[in-house]
């Protein structure tokens, strides 16, 4: 068994010789496994063991066993108390859940501390077997079918090519103490419902079904492969990143795809959305824009516009009057990324025709100018123009998003709009064959406030 986990390691690249290795060492009979079977292959590892005080004097126990076995077998032993419950109903979540999270975070540092080359923990094949039916009961795409992973991150699970039975022989066989813990004997969780009661009347029906699901869990897992690679096109194909980091998803795009609604939670759940808020958006394509979403696992919220799914991180909306001398270096404390020079209107003089860059004729501009966010009831003359026109009609005729239009900003000339900002100048304070020096006003996208 030994050389058969030996050349799972070399084959699925799992660890070298180099660098330590952290092993999470509960003291139960597959982490004593775990520990004992990569000492003896030769692996430099350290110990690092949870107290998560849920269990009483049994959870000190395993703390003392977990002590001596290091010692007797010259292994360096790290461990370290939490409080499960406090930090479970901090972030309102369960006790399970809790001692994942702080068993991760704590082997991660250590592993720092260490500069060790990864966190080796003790799934083994059932493991992976219950995962898959876990997730299939809760529900589940194809990811979660495919059992427990070999590696994720600096996490590797060496035991994965081998079943519990064989664990315990092999145990049995070195004759290696361990602790039991006993609350892997109540059925009240549902991992181990399944592990007790489901699936021994699984295999009445079929007694090979634990090497069926591991079979299947491989064959999809290579499916997940192919899978992985088609969403990846797909997001390439139907998603555009914004210079402001906006993420706009094509609703034409996504509509004209094979399994739309599988393809849009894939591109979504990377943000935070759940399958339940991603059906809802789903369901929201065929409905008037303007309706926001919230991740349910991140800061992220998600506008429905017209041909767009616009993903965004709001921030602090700032509002109010910012007033500009023609003292250039006042321009670096603004909300907004502003840059302004004068230059002679010569000869050599070239027009900048980005929308970024404002050009107007310094003789027909007045300071103080001002920088505040565009009001309803806000018109002036677009360049090229003689009319005037409301803003509000400006964004309607080149479909402006709500966020757009929220985060619009005008430069000011006393009471006449001098800039849409990033748009269009007001063609009353253009350049002209009559104009002898250009004020010239570059705005940058990035770095800009909300």
């Amino acid at each position: 068994m030994i050389h058969k986990i030996q050349t799972y390691i070399e084959t699925n690249h799992l660890l070298t010789f180099d660098k330590p290795v952290i092993a999470g060492f509960s003291g139960g009979g597959d982490s004593v496994s775990l520990l004992f079977i990569l000492n003896r292959l030769g692996y430099t590892c350290i110990a690092a063991h949870c107290n998560f005080h849920l269990r009483g004097t049994e959870s000190d126990r395993d703390e003392t066993f977990c002590r001596k076995f290091t010692e007797d077998h010259h292994i360096p032993f790290e461990k370290n108390d939490f409080d499960t419950r406090f930090h479970a109903a901090k972030k309102h979540i369960s006790i399970e859940m809790a001692a994942r999270e702080l068993r991760y975070q704590w082997f991660e540092t250590i592993r720092q501390k260490y500069d060790a080359q990864a966190i080796a923990v003790a799934h083994h094949q059932d493991d992976s077997i219950e995962t898959m039916l876990l997730n299939m009961i809760r529900g589940t795409g194809i990811r979660g079918l495919c059992g427990i992973r070999p590696k994720n991150g600096f996490v590797v699970r060496p035991l994965l090519c081998v079943n519990r039975e064989t664990l315990n022989q092999f145990r049995e066989e070195q004759n290696l103490p361990y602790v039991t813990d006993s609350s892997n004997l109540s059925d009240k969780y549902t991992r181990n419902f399944i592990r007790l009661r489901l699936l021994p009347l699984m295999e009445e029906l079929n007694p090979s079904v634990r090497k069926t699901f591991a079979v299947t869990a491989e064959n999809l897992a290579d499916a997940e492969c192919i899978y992985s690679q088609a969403i990846e096109k797909f997001k390439r194909l139907l998603t555009d990143i914004t210079d402001k980091g906006d993420i706009h998803i094509h609703i034409d795009r996504l509509m004209q795809q094979p399994a739309p609604k599988t393809i849009l939670y894939e591109l979504l759940k990377t943000y935070g959305f759940s399958p339940y808020v991603s059906e809802e958006i789903f369901r929201a394509l065929t409905g008037e824009p303007g309706k926001i979403f919230n991740a349910t696992e991140s800061t992220y919220k998600l506008l429905k516009d017209r041909d767009l799914l616009i993903i965004f991180k709001p921030g602090a909306k700032i509002a109010g009057e910012y007033p500009l001398n023609e003292n250039l270096t006042e321009w670096q404390t603004l909300p907004v990324t502003l840059s302004a020079v004068k230059v002679p209107v010569d000869g050599s003089f070239k027009i900048d025709k980005s929308p970024l860059t404002g050009i107007f004729d310094y003789d027909k501009i007045h300071f103080p100018l001002t920088l505040r966010r565009w009001k309803p009831g806000d018109w002036f003359v677009p360049f090229g123009m003689t009319g005037r026109q409301k803003l509000s009609d400006y964004f309607l005729n080149r479909k402006f998003s709500l966020l757009e239009k929220e985060d619009t900003w005008v430069l000011c000339c006393g009471k006449d709009i001098l800039w849409l900002i990033g748009q269009r100048i007001d063609n009353r304070f253009r350049i002209d064959d009559k104009t002898k020096t250009a004020f010239i006003i570059n705005f940058s996208r990035k770095n800009c406030s909300k």
